[in-house]
């Protein structure tokens, strides 16, 4: 069979079957992505079934489907709604990394993978998922509560610790020297905060000359700017991701709304296919050994989660209930621990299994911890015994008692 009729045949059955597991996930009501992570482990080497003539297109869909991730996520803030995240949720954010990148850095130490890796991983435990949150919150009608805000502000801060940490990731996998990293942290730091300026000063200059009221013309110009500056970030070793992201925090108002509108289905068809890709890199046979280790990894981060979705809540003022779901809604990884895994899987070839497990754990958990952590926590700790507390009695009885002796 000729090569381009294989890659057909092959890119055909690949997307028609994203679409009916997408159906099957929406049916049920959980993410696709862990049917998706499923099926490129069914299709890649090792697989009951392994593609072969199309593993280069799909590679290529896969890069721009982390572009198109970032992009559509950049479009949904402003730059001065960033700033002003970045302002009030920066505790909740460092007690974010703490709790959850350390316990990913720890592991890979005693697996014996090295600090590279520990780096890695810790990025893996550390992001959570915004597409799956996003839809969460959706589903489950929670836009409007109190605390939504406060999980929001949460991501945004892990989104923009992005920018600043997937440069360095890239930079320490290279292998450069500490001089080559200290330029390629100063290239990311300098490159953010120019966009970050120009954004705010400019950013209805720079909307104005990408609108259009031809959609077709709005479509091919915002796709590609982004291409191209994805392009340009990645030769600076700034990473492509990134650049999409930045990309996106420049355009706002009416520009932003209509790109958002027409990009959506491209990046749900390409994201769909990067996870596929991700499996298809993974051989099943290396996931045995290492599910111990993810599923007590995503144990801990869960709950790790649970407590930093508490602790922000608590300062923003939201009651009990209102932490308790702020918790268990953080639970979820997904898109960003698989993107920084692929980075990483040259490095260190065991941390694209162990991601591939951990995720398919926390991403499936994800959705019934952000339904059940509330209405599980406030009923363990009404059940707390009551006689551990002694409250004193009235003072007339303790007067009568003492009249009698008693």
């Amino acid at each position: 069979m000729h090569d381009t009729t294989a890659m057909l045949i092959e890119l055909g059955a690949i997307i028609l079957g994203l679409g009916l597991l997408g159906r099957l996930a929406g049916r049920v009501g959980f993410s696709p992505i862990p049917l998706y992570l499923l099926a490129g482990l069914a299709f890649g080497h090792g697989g009951v079934l392994p593609l072969t003539a199309s593993k280069e297109f799909t590679a290529t869909g896969a890069e721009i489907g982390v572009i198109l991730l970032l992009l559509l996520l950049g479009l949904e803030y402003s730059a001065s709604e960033l700033v002003t995240n970045l302002k009030t949720q920066f505790p909740s954010g460092a007690v974010d990394f703490v709790l959850n990148a350390v316990p990913g850095a720890v592991a890979a130490l005693l697996l014996g993978w090295g600090p590279v890796a520990a780096v890695a991983l810790a990025g893996v435990t550390w992001i959570s998922s915004s597409g799956v949150i996003a839809k969460v919150l959706g589903d489950s009608g929670r836009l409007g509560n109190r605390e939504t805000p406060v999980v929001l502000g949460v991501l945004v801060i892990e989104d923009l610790a992005m920018a600043l940490y997937l440069p360095i990731l890239t930079a320490l996998l290279a292998g450069v020297t500490l001089l080559g990293g200290t330029v390629a942290l100063l290239i990311s730091l300098g490159t953010v905060g120019a966009v970050f300026y120009v954004a705010l000063r400019h950013g209805r200059l720079i909307s104005r000359a990408v609108s259009s009221d031809n959609t077709e013309m709005l479509l091919l110009v915002v796709f590609g700017l982004t291409l191209l500056v994805a392009g340009i970030a990645q030769d600076l070793q700034v990473s492509a991701a990134v650049g999409a992201f930045l990309v996106g925090i420049a355009l706002s108002g009416e520009v932003a709304e209509g790109a958002s509108t027409l990009l959506t289905p491209l990046r749900d068809l390409f994201a769909a296919v990067f996870f596929v890709f991700f499996g298809l890199s993974t051989d099943p046979a290396d996931i045995p050994p290492v599910l111990a280790p993810a599923l007590i990894l995503a144990v801990v981060t869960a709950l790790t989660k649970i407590a930093t979705g508490w602790y922000a809540a608590r300062r923003a003022g939201i009651a009990t209930a209102g932490r308790w779901r702020t918790g268990g809604t953080l639970v979820a990884r997904g898109e960003f621990s698989i993107v920084i895994a692929g980075l990483a899987v040259g490095v260190e070839p065991g941390i694209g299994p162990l991601a591939t497990a951990y995720v398919l754990i926390l991403v499936t958990v994800g959705p019934l911890a952000a339904r059940w952590t509330e209405p599980l926590a406030l009923l363990l700790t009404r059940r707390r015994p009551t006689h551990l507390t002694r409250v004193p009695a009235p003072a007339s009885e303790r007067i009568d008692r003492a009249r009698t002796g008693s």
